[in-house]
């Protein structure tokens, strides 16, 4: 377990939080505020018990050079009407415009710094950077769950150079996914998607030995289908991954459970003309891009038993309508279940989200990478940095 910021004393403290507010812009607005929420109750103590808070993060990929369209003023101005009071951003995130900035922040007030990604420093986990961004502060906080799989300055460099503590959102997904991969309640399901069965091949090996189910689709699923010597058309195959695949096949038993039929189309486009085929009966001029009703139902009834369910990745291109109904179904699925249920993956929170269903989701991660790396049982560089408990 890792100390927290209730194990430490942060009154009249300037305590360096990194958050991610790595969020979707358009026109000068934030057009999805659910990574800033997340880290409102972390905010929100720090407040409450008087600190100096100074927020760090990164947004989008500058490349090591100032983006004008990539800085953080829109995040400051949603996050301060989220907070009900003013929070000023400085125009750096290091040097002496952020120390000023940091020098005239009084406690239980918020200082957001500008995008990390605005120095090459950052991504190199460079000990300069590092140790100009641990000059501002007393304590390291980092509640970027979804940036702590990669050794950045402001993800894991600077926590060794503070004191360093995890933050109460960053705590929750610690201790839920700890649960999940240590104890689970069983039978435990998993449900995998997504379009690259290379991004997730050490959470299937990883999640087989724990798992009573575990359900493929997306575009993942027509590399295993390719891999059993079917015919998938012009779907999407990782031919690399083959050989993998069948390994996993090999293993897996009856636990790896494939699409029973799926959604064509010559193109994926609003106006395709979708049909459905037996997973047997693929035509060789058309691309899955959905998983069928026989599958849907077949997911259904694996997930119907289940005391855990976790799920990562879209089971068909959703984002087109044609192609939708088979993740629509899944995500309308979950909060049916009499089972903990815990989603992952930026591209299967839309689904969550579009279907209305977050409120009644056991836990929805705001981990991407970092939650497959977890999932895998990999170590997580700005977790590991973090002090003990």
């Amino acid at each position: 377990m890792k100390k927290t910021i209730r194990d430490v004393d942060v009154s009249n403290k300037r305590v360096l939080v990194r958050v991610d507010f790595n969020v979707p812009l358009k026109n000068g607005k934030v057009t999805n505020d659910n990574r800033i929420r997340a880290a409102l109750p972390t905010i929100r103590y720090l407040l409450d018990q008087n600190a100096r808070v100074i927020l760090c993060s990164h947004l989008g990929r500058p490349k090591g050079e100032v983006v004008e369209d990539l800085r953080l003023d829109p995040v400051a101005n949603r996050l301060s009407e989220l907070l009900g009071m003013k929070v000023n951003k400085a125009g750096d995130c290091v040097g002496p415009e952020a120390e000023e900035a940091v020098e005239q922040l009084q406690a239980g007030r918020v200082l957001l710094l500008e995008n990390t990604r605005f120095h090459p420093g950052e991504k190199k986990n460079d000990i300069d950077f590092a140790e100009k961004l641990a000059k501002l502060a007393d304590l390291f906080v980092n509640d970027a769950f979804g940036a702590v799989h990669r050794a950045h300055a402001s993800t894991e460099g600077v926590a060794h150079r503070l004191p360093s503590v995890a933050g109460l959102l960053m705590a929750e997904e610690l201790e839920t996914l700890s649960r999940l991969l240590e104890a689970p309640e069983k039978p435990f399901i998993a449900v995998l998607g997504g379009a690259k069965v290379s991004d997730k091949i050490g959470v299937i090996q990883h999640l087989l030995a724990q798992v009573d189910g575990l359900l493929i689709g997306g575009g993942m699923a027509n590399t295993f289908l390719k891999a059993k010597n079917l015919e998938v058309g012009r779907s999407l195959v990782e031919e690399g991954s083959l050989g993998e695949a069948k390994q996993i096949l090999d293993t897996a038993e009856d636990r790896l459970v494939l699409p029973l039929d799926a959604v064509v189309a010559k193109e994926l486009a609003e106006d395709a003309a979708p049909k459905t085929v037996s997973i047997n009966e693929v035509p060789q001029d058309e691309k899955i891009l959905d998983i069928g009703p026989q599958t849907i139902d077949l997911f259904k009834n694996k997930m119907g038993s289940a005391k855990t369910v976790v799920w990562n990745g879209p089971l068909g291109a959703f984002e087109t309508s044609p192609f939708a109904e088979g993740t629509m179904a899944i995500a309308r699925l979950l909060p049916d279940l009499d089972a903990a249920t815990i989603v992952g993956g930026g591209d299967t929170v839309p689904a969550i989200q579009q279907v209305g269903v977050e409120e009644k989701i056991t836990h929805i991660s705001t981990g991407g990478g970092a939650f497959l790396d977890f999932l895998q049982g990999k170590e997580l560089p700005g977790v590991a940095a973090l002090e003990d408990k």
